[in-house]
């Protein structure tokens, strides 16, 4: 009796605010997040950046695999496993393309070794 007045596992209100949006709605989200996707791809593979370029490449496919989901091709979870390893391995990628290019620097940087000590006359 007492288990049985317990919340359940599924039981989330943000469920149902999102379940009231059209799968249209869905679909447009990952067009565009694909579009965003795809566009930095092709820069930086135009600007010689070939991991950075497959970072985002593997982002624009997991939004296609997410799609797929939304126009009933294949299984939410299938779909959802997918695109989250893409976005994973998306990741890695992009963050190795930020250190190989210094975009990103371990420590505090560098001072420099003459002190600035401005003149008051």
């Amino acid at each position: 009796m007492f288990i049985a007045a317990a919340p359940q596992l599924l039981d989330h209100p943000c469920c149902d605010v999102i379940n009231r949006f059209p799968w249209g709605f869905f679909l447009l989200v990952h067009i565009a997040l694909f579009v965003v996707g795809a566009f930095f791809a092709s820069r930086a593979f135009a600007s010689g950046n070939t991991t950075l370029g497959w970072g985002f490449a593997l982002f624009a496919l997991a939004e296609v695999s997410y799609m797929t989901y939304h126009v009933n091709i294949t299984q939410f979870l299938f779909a959802h496993t997918i695109s989250e390893v893409l976005d994973g391995v998306a990741f890695v990628l992009v963050f190795v393309a930020a250190v190989k290019g210094a975009l990103v620097t371990s420590g505090a940087p560098e001072r420099s070794s003459r002190s600035t000590v401005a003149s008051v006359r």
